[in-house]
Order: structure tokens, then sequence, then C-alpha cells
């Protein structure tokens, strides 16, 4: 049976690149409202994908973007996966650095580059057209199937939240299958077992009642810009440790097992720059750079304005600044709490003279699923099967919020099953895909329906 089905995938392989190709072709950008009808061309393509494999779907009107929610029939011997997605897409600034247009997929050296290709279309793709190949040669699915797909993941919205808390049981399942992770790296397939939390914030400060002339006024008030610089300055210390008060209080630590692991994947410094472009590494000391990037809790700005940053000069004291700033949370770690913590402390080291609002815009809880059991095995095996190599277990630096939603709302184990690369560029320009992993990540899907069903 499963040799029908790779053989299938295999002569089919220019097919479903092309077909994916018209998926990213969809400027489906969640946060910015004028590409609101290309969301909605995205939700139907997502829909008419699903009706073409022989999956009953709908397309779910919110508040906000639609849902695409798809399932086959649902045989009660039988165990049921719940896949999720998300058709929506980051936007592209800046858009001078991409070597292609973003909607314009370019095949390269057996890569595909394309906004959305890894993060998270080209992802979620993998399980259509791993389901196709059972379908299409008439192999039966050994499992029952439903699928998830919302518009709002890259901008924060709130519907697939609402919808899971108000209908457990249409979404209700033996475990939950969330593609929007990656693997280790080029050689080596992996297997996610904790993401980090979020807890979003914005600072901003008020001085003056209009822009003044610098000449004539600097000196004599507060300058906005320099506050919002001193506020930055005083989150963290020189060694990249924050220093708000009772930020490390309730920090799951790593275990000895978890430090051996990790030391095991000999990732190294040149690594990470090579990644990231960056001219050395820097992180929280006492740790190494894959506990910093998986196992510490980061703060991070995220953007910060004030004043005029336009050609030449112009020589104000500016009436305003601000900052975006994201912490990045880890197991135990609440983020209601650490917003109320980081407000009160950004509150008290604002200096006299402006005034200082400190905005919650949006949070998320850390994940930690076991490492032990069937579903997680069962994905293991699939991923060897699928990529020809043993995975390993990593972590994630990155937030998927609506995965504790699931554990919560569902009480379904969830396999956070990825199939990009940390390089894949996601949220930056020129973000890409591998073909490889496309094709090996829609075998892995097949052996997983299968492996599963047993």
């Amino acid at each position: 049976m499963i040799d029908k089905i790779l053989n299938y995938l295999e002569e089919n392989k220019d097919q479903h690149v092309k077909e994916l190709c018209e998926y990213l072709s969809i400027p489906s950008i969640s946060s910015i409202p004028a590409h609101d009808n290309d969301i909605m061309e995205a939700a139907r393509f997502t829909h008419k994908a699903f009706e073409a494999i022989g999956l009953t779907s709908e397309i779910i009107e919110t508040d906000g973007h639609p849902l695409v929610y798809a399932q086959s029939e649902q045989l009660p011997d039988r165990k049921t996966l719940l896949f999720y997605g998300h058709y929506d897409v980051q936007p592209v600034d800046p858009i001078e650095l991409w070597e292609s247009p973003p909607f314009e997929p370019r095949i390269e050296n057996e890569i595909i580059y394309a906004r959305g290709g890894s993060d998270d279309k080209g992802q979620l793709y993998t399980h259509i057209k791993a389901l196709e190949a059972y379908v299409k040669l008439g192999v039966d699915v050994p499992v029952n199937v439903k699928f998830i797909i919302e518009g709002e993941e890259e901008a924060g919205g709130e519907e697939i939240y609402k919808f899971t808390e108000s209908n457990p049981e249409k979404l209700a399942c033996d475990a939950v299958i969330v593609s929007d992770t990656s693997l280790y790296n080029e050689e080596t397939p992996a297997i996610c077992y904790s993401l980090k939390g979020l807890a979003y914030m914005q600072i901003d400060v008020k001085g003056p009642g209009m822009d003044l002339h610098s000449g004539s006024f600097g000196g004599t008030v507060q300058n906005p810009g320099n506050v919002i610089c001193e506020i930055i300055s005083r989150l963290k210390d020189g060694s990249g440790r924050v220093q708000i008060p009772g930020f490390y209080d309730s920090v799951l630590e790593l275990d000895d097992a978890e430090k051996a692991s990790f030391e095991s994947l000999n990732y190294s410094d040149e690594v990470l720059c090579k990644d990231t472009g960056a001219s050395g590494p820097f992180g929280e000391e006492g740790f190494t750079t894959l506990e910093r990037m998986w196992g510490r809790p980061t703060l991070d700005v995220n953007g910060l304005w004030s004043g005029y940053s336009g050609e030449g000069a112009k020589t104000i004291v500016p009436a305003t600044a601000g900052a975006k700033v994201s912490m990045r949370l880890v197991p135990n770690q609440n983020p209601e709490q650490i917003a109320e913590l980081f407000s009160k402390f950004v509150e008290k080291i604002t200096p006299d003279g402006v005034e200082v609002k400190v905005s919650y815009l949006h949070g998320a809880q850390a994940v930690m699923v076991p490492r032990d059991s069937e579903m997680m095995q069962a994905g293991m095996k699939a991923m060897e099967l699928g990529f020809g190599s043993k995975p390993v277990f990593i972590r994630e630096g990155g937030s998927i919020p609506i995965v504790g939603t699931f554990q919560d709302c569902l009480k379904a184990p969830v396999l956070l099953l990825g199939y990009g690369l940390p390089n894949d560029n996601i949220h930056s320009p020129n973000e890409k895909f591998h073909l490889r992993n496309y094709f090996d990540g829609i075998k892995t899907t097949a052996y997983l329906l299968k492996l599963a069903g047993e």
C-alpha cells in the first residue's frame, strides 16, 4: 500500500509544486486591511483544495478573517487526527531586499522563494497532498481526519481561539498535528517538544505638546527620544540578563538530560553567525547558545520610533517616542504576570517630565509536550521514514499560541511536526522552502496517517 502511495507522490511532484506556487502567489497578508480580498482568495483556495480530495469543507465567517474547516467521514471505530495550519502570511517589508517579487514564486537550486513558502502555506499543503495520494489511489485512510486552517495567525487574531473554545465537539480528536516549526538543520530532521510563550508590549512616551525647535527649547524640557532610549537601556544589563524584578522567578530550568541533549547537537557559534549574518554571539551569561535560544526567556525591542528620520536634518525636540518589545517566555512563566511586572518596572524607571503609557498587546503561554507519548513515537517513526534519517528532539524559540488552547480545550496531545528550516527567512525578505523538504514532508504525513492508524 505505502509503495503505491510513494510512487504516486514521485510521479506527481511537478504538479504538487505547480499547485503550491499558485497558493503562494496569493498575497494573503492578514495584518494589512488592503489585502482582505486576498485573504478571502486564499481561504477559497484552501477550501477548494479540500473539496478536491473528497473532504467536506466549509469557509467559516468570523468577526475577523475566515476559518476553513474540513473533515473526512468520521468513522466511530477509528482514531481522529486534527491538522492545524494558517493560510495568512507576514508583510513583505522591506520590499527592496527581496531578490524577486515575494508573491511571484521563484525556484532556484531546488528551493522555492516566496512569502509563505515555509510559514505556513508550504507546510500545511504537505498534509493535503499526502491525503490526496490515498484518495486518488482508492487506498483506505486508516484514521479520521479533520483540518482547521486560520487566516489571522500572523496578525495575532482571536477568532481561532474563540472558535476552539466554543466548538470542542466539532474539533474533538485523538491528537492535533501542527506543522509550523522546523527541522534541526538540512541533514537532521527533528520534532519540537516545547515552544516559548510571549508577552508583547508597547511603550508610548509623551513629552511637550508639539515638536519643538531644538535650538530654542533643547535642554529645557525632557526629550521623549532620549527618554525611550533610557528606558530601553535599563531593561537588560550588559550581558543580556533582564533587569525586571521577578522576571525569572517562575522559570522552569533545563534539566541535565536536556542540557546533554542540546550539547550532543554540536551547534556552533559559526553556524549561528552563518544563519543570522551576525558578527558574533550575544546573550545571557552562563548558558550556551542553544540553551538561550530554546530554554531561556528573552526580551527584545521589535520597533523603535521618535522624531525625524527622513533624509537630511530637522532640528527638533520630538513630542513623542515609542517602542514595541516582545518577551519570549519559557514554561511556568505567566504572560499576564510578566506583562504586569514589565509595566510596573517601566513606570518606575521613567523620569519626571514625560507621560508614559505601557500597553500589553497580546501574549501566549509556553508549551511543553510529552516526549514519550504514542503519538510522538508515531511522529518520530514517520519522520524517519519520510526524511531517511532518525530525527532528534528540539525546542523552539518561537511561539504558536493556539497550541496551548488546543491542549486546554480538546484535551488531546499535540504533535509539532515541522518541515521547514531554521534559516528559511520566515518573517524576513527572501523567505524560502526547500523542495526536498516539501516532498519529504508529504511522504512523512503519508506515513503518519498509516502509523497513527496502527
